[in-house]
Formats: C-alpha cells, structure tokens, sequence
C-alpha cells in the first residue's frame, strides 16, 4: 500500500544490530501490571481492539495522499492522537506552520520502503524545525506518522522508548541491571527499536501471547514507561500526563488512546489538546 510517493530503495550494508541486554523479571512485572491493570477495565483485549482502530484512522487517513496534499483537518485528527506531539504542535497549525509540516513530511516519507535511510531521513526532518528544546516534540511527531502509516514496518520510535542523549525510555526501565547512577551505550535509531519489538515479542510469546503481538508490544512498551511516570510521584510529564484516576491512564494517553474520538465524520473529532476518554467509548470508523 502506497501510501506517499516513495524513491526506489538504494541497496546498503546492513547496519549493525545493537544488542539490548533486557531483565525477564522487570518484565514479568511490568506485564502482570498491565494486564491487571486492563482487567479492572475491561481486559486487555479492548486495548489491543483500541490500537487497532488507532491504526484505521492512520491508514484511511493517509492512503492515497501525497504529504504536500496533507488535509488540514485530518492532519489536526491525527496529531490528536499524538500524546507529546498535540499541545506543542499548535503554534504550527497555521498557513505557513503547516505548509512546512507538510514539506517536511513529503521528504520523511519519500523512501520509506528503505528502512535503511530511517535514522537519516528522521534527522532531516527535525532539521526542517529549530534545533532547541521546545522543537525535541519534532521527533517524536515523525516517528508517530511513520509508525501510525506502517505500523509493521516502523516499530515505535519516540523519545519515551528510547533517548540516548537524555538517557531515559523503555529501554532503560527494563534492562537486567539498575542504571539509576549509569549511562546506557545503546544508540536510539531504527535499529534499536526494531530490535526492542523484536525482544519483546518472543518475550510475549513465552508468556502465551499468540495473536495481535504489535498491539501487545505496543502495550507492553507503553506499560513500562507509565510505570515509571507514576514512580516519580506524579511531577514527571506534568504537563503531558496528569495524576491518573485509573490503573490504565498512563498507558493509555502514552498509546494516543485518550484521543481516540476521531470519527470521519469530524464531528467528534478530539481536540488538539487531547481528552481523556475511556476505551469502551471510542468510536467506530464510519
């Protein structure tokens, strides 16, 4: 499925696969939390419906639409969906905000078949936005559309998975030593976040996961650095995160599920800045 124009891919050396030294016990943990978790609301199982209707919207939204062509209005649906992305965001929804967002995505995805030129083609798209703190959000809104448009083939990519330079994500909640007071020699490319799926996956298998393993990944992956935002008391990602109400919060904002109103229509449409809504009430695609 074509969904922007892509170059043809340019064959290079396979890059080297980081190793991710991971701790089953943290994540047997982590799992029996999400899982007890999801029950109290329903079950897993609606979570992994929810990110499957997340995929939909990405899907019906982009297929067939050139970048420089990109909606207004579907744009702001799916930035809604983007939990670090959508209150930043804002200031660019004007007429030359989005006319550079547009340019930006254009490039972003022209390639994309090449997994190889990933890390390249993410770096030039944060390159198009000011280099400074208030623009890091530029990176996780290119790795969330390259996730949302090909769910398969980009793993999740956003700085909460992985931040090399901020040493913070996922990956360091889970590996098989505690490195509160040590720093992580573990790049956060493409690469690394494939190999993070893949390790979670068969980490998933073992425990009887046999269906919807992107969904549960996702979960999963998403479960770990929710923990760790209620381990630090409620004053981490203010912001972004409020004190949750509910087992599921976190996870759930994290995944862009609070935003998961959009309906084609547009009037149900969630708004920029996000709203917490329960699974059981997210709306079908018409």
């Amino acid at each position: 499925m074509a969904l922007f124009s892509r170059k043809l891919p340019v064959e290079a050396a396979a890059p080297e696969r980081p190793r991710l030294d991971l701790s089953g016990p943290r994540l047997k943990h982590h799992l029996e939390q999400l899982v007890s978790g999801a029950e109290k609301l329903g079950g897993i199982e609606r979570y992994a419906e929810a990110l499957k209707l997340r995929a939909e919207v990405f899907r019906r939204s982009l297929e067939g639409t050139a970048a420089h062509r990109l909606d207004e209005m579907v744009l702001r649906d799916l930035v809604s969906l983007m939990p670090t992305v959508r209150r930043r965001i804002v200031f660019y929804l004007d007429t030359d905000g989005i006319a550079r967002i547009r340019t930006a995505l254009q490039a972003l995805f022209d390639g994309a078949d090449d997994t190889a030129s990933t890390d390249a083609r993410l770096a030039d798209f944060c390159a198009a936005f000011p280099q400074d703190r208030k623009h890091r959000w530029v990176r996780d809104f290119g790795a969330e559309m390259l996730h949302g448009a090909d769910p398969e083939r980009y793993p999740l990519m956003c700085r909460w998975v992985w931040d090399a330079q901020a040493n913070t994500g996922v990956i360091r909640e889970i590996w098989y030593v505690d490195m509160d007071h040590g720093r992580l020699d573990v790049p956060d490319g493409y690469e690394t976040c494939l190999v993070l799926r893949e390790e979670l996956s068969g980490f998933l298998n073992e425990n009887g996961v046999f269906r919807d393993m992107m969904q549960y990944v996702d979960l999963l992956t998403a479960q770990v650095y929710a923990n760790y935002i209620c381990s630090q008391g409620g004053t981490y990602l203010r912001a972004d995160f409020s004190s949750p109400e509910d087992p599921m919060e976190h996870t759930r904002r994290l995944l862009g599920l609070d935003g998961a109103k959009v309906r084609f229509g547009r009037s149900h449409r969630a708004p920029v800045e996000g709203e917490a809504v329960e699974v059981g009430r997210l709306k079908s695609i018409e």
